[in-house]
């Protein structure tokens, strides 16, 4: 087949959304298929260009296989509100465009979490008669309310009109997880045309990752317990949680912990400025990592920590965080509720807290750093029960075949 696929993001970026086109195209191109990624210059989350790239009208690369189209963007930090709307609606005419001009393939899929990108797809697969794969990983714009990024109700209002207008125009809906499904069909869509596909982890790029004894040398690590968070820092991660758990482990004189935040985001700078004049010096950032290091993170601690704030949307995200820590075989401190929280008790892989309770996060800490023989009990039961059910061969297999199914004309 030919495969169209739209995607903001896409690698060297190392974010969710990245990651998994990123899996699935490459192991598509593995089994025969031809493969286009129409994206940006990767420039998340900063809004600043990475090295060795341009933010041009049109360039083209390859990548395993992977024809890559990257268009001009209105270029946005992963922050505020106007901006980001330009760098989204730019992206949606420039990806329309090169798409248009594009050899004609046999179906498109255009993913979000923001649905401008998903307009990208109903254009090009409207004026080309093409059936179009809608791939929902995130609610937009509900998600945006949920943090406080948009607070226009009119505004707000359209967009939310514009989405189910979106949902309308998709041959089939593909989402991540149980919890979207049960959202989709709350607003109308028939479950007939709704798939889940899970995010997922590359099993063997995680288990070849080492003993991360480099990144403990860098950090002057140690001995310590280290607890990782590993992804973006941004206003629904509610990581001010750590700032505050930190401050009861200093209270009680347990400096043998660390906290270890790798990635950026729009709150990165705020809490690490916190940090500082808190005296928080058992909190480490370590800024903006390449995708390739992060199993050499993971390796490097001793539990990870995987936390959304406590909105009721958050219910339905199953984070990838989730099965990266599972592979490595690292116990999870899991801070979300819903189908997450679900999948690590029943695989009896970490330790469930209430989202943003720094009591609670205090405690499970301190239960692993005080039995390491439960630490790696936990890890094991999460590799042996949830990394090795969501390897991204697996779901890239289940995925094409719903992509082939479209493509030949399967019901909608």
């Amino acid at each position: 087949m030919r495969i169209l696929y739209f995607s903001h993001y896409f690698t060297p970026e190392g974010n969710a959304p990245a990651r998994r086109v990123y899996e699935m195209c490459r192991r598509w191109v593995r089994m025969g298929h031809r493969v286009t990624v129409i994206t940006c210059a990767p420039n998340v989350p900063g809004g600043v260009v990475y090295e060795g790239y341009a933010n041009a009208w049109l360039q083209r690369e390859t990548i395993e296989g992977i024809e890559t189209i990257r268009v001009w963007t209105y270029l946005a930090a992963n922050r505020g509100t106007l901006r980001r709307i330009l760098n989204y609606v730019s992206y949606l005419a420039s990806a329309v465009c090169a798409g248009l001009w594009r050899e004609k393939p046999d179906v498109v899929i255009a993913t979000s979490p923001q649905f401008f990108c998903g307009w990208a797809g109903v254009w090009v697969s409207r004026l080309r008669r093409i059936p179009f794969i809608l791939e929902i990983r995130d609610l937009w714009p509900e998600s945006i309310a949920a943090v406080g990024a948009l607070r226009r109700p009119r505004l707000l209002a359209l967009l939310e009109r514009w989405e189910r207008s979106l949902y309308r125009s998709a041959t089939r809906i593909v989402t991540v997880g149980e919890g979207y499904r049960e959202k989709l069909e709350g607003r109308g869509v028939a479950p007939s045309r709704i798939a889940v596909v899970s995010n997922g982890v590359d099993c063997k790029a995680f288990s070849d990752a080492g003993n991360g004894a480099d990144v403990r040398a860098e950090f002057g690590l140690g001995e310590s317990f280290v607890v990782s968070y590993v992804g973006t820092i941004g206003l629904g991660s509610g990581l001010d949680v750590v700032l505050r758990a930190a401050q009861r482990l200093r209270a009680e004189s347990r400096g043998d912990v660390v906290f270890l935040l790798v990635g950026d985001g729009a709150v990165r700078d705020e809490l690490e400025t916190r940090a500082r004049a808190e005296g928080l010096d058992r909190v480490i950032f370590t800024g903006r990592r390449d995708k390739s290091r992060i199993p050499a993170y993971l390796a490097a601690s001793d539990a990870c920590l995987v936390h959304l704030t406590g909105n009721d949307l958050f219910r339905s995200v199953m984070p990838s965080k989730i099965f990266e820590a599972a592979a490595m075989a690292k116990p999870i401190i899991l801070g979300v509720r819903g189908f997450a929280a679900e999948l690590v008790s029943d695989a009896e892989a970490g330790i469930c807290i209430e989202p943003e309770n720094d009591r609670e996060l205090v405690d499970a800490v301190k239960r692993l750093a005080s039995d390491r023989a439960l630490a790696a009990k936990l890890g094991e039961s999460g590799r042996a029960r949830i990394a090795a059910r969501f390897d991204y061969d697996a779901l890239a297999i289940h995925y094409l075949a719903i992509v082939a199914e479209v493509a030949q004309g399967g019901e909608e």
